[in-house]
């Protein structure tokens, strides 16, 4: 049974850091691509940015470009969003979608994030 698991949400103040971590089961993590989405209250589901299966490539949103950071570890079958110079409009429900080689996706239930003093 496939499971994606998402952690590290929390109340931030702006200017912050904070790290979430995708745990990943029932599938073979190292051939999956990995994506982090989000999705702030009101608006749609948005592409935060994604790694390669193997860790080599990476691709951001122009919004978080130079402040977040996607990396992953297949021998722990962890992907993580490193978010830095957290702004208020960085608020929002984090997700992990895992894309396997055949084109399946799965999704996690989310994780919360709010930027706010």
């Amino acid at each position: 049974q496939v499971q994606l698991v998402e952690s590290g949400g929390d109340l931030v103040q702006p200017g912050g850091s904070l790290r979430l971590s995708c745990a990943a089961s029932g599938f073979t993590f190292s051939s999956a691509a990995m994506s982090w989405y989000r999705q702030a209250p009101g608006k749609e589901r948005e592409l935060v940015g994604s790694i390669s299966s193997a860790g080599g490539s990476t691709m951001y949103a122009d919004s978080v470009k130079g402040r977040f950071t996607i990396s992953r570890d297949n021998a722990k079958e962890l992907v993580y969003l490193q978010m830095n110079s957290l702004k208020r409009e960085d608020t929002a429900v984090y997700y992990c979608k895992a894309r396997l080689p055949l084109g399946n996706t799965y999704w996690g239930k989310g994780t919360l994030v709010t930027v706010s003093s």
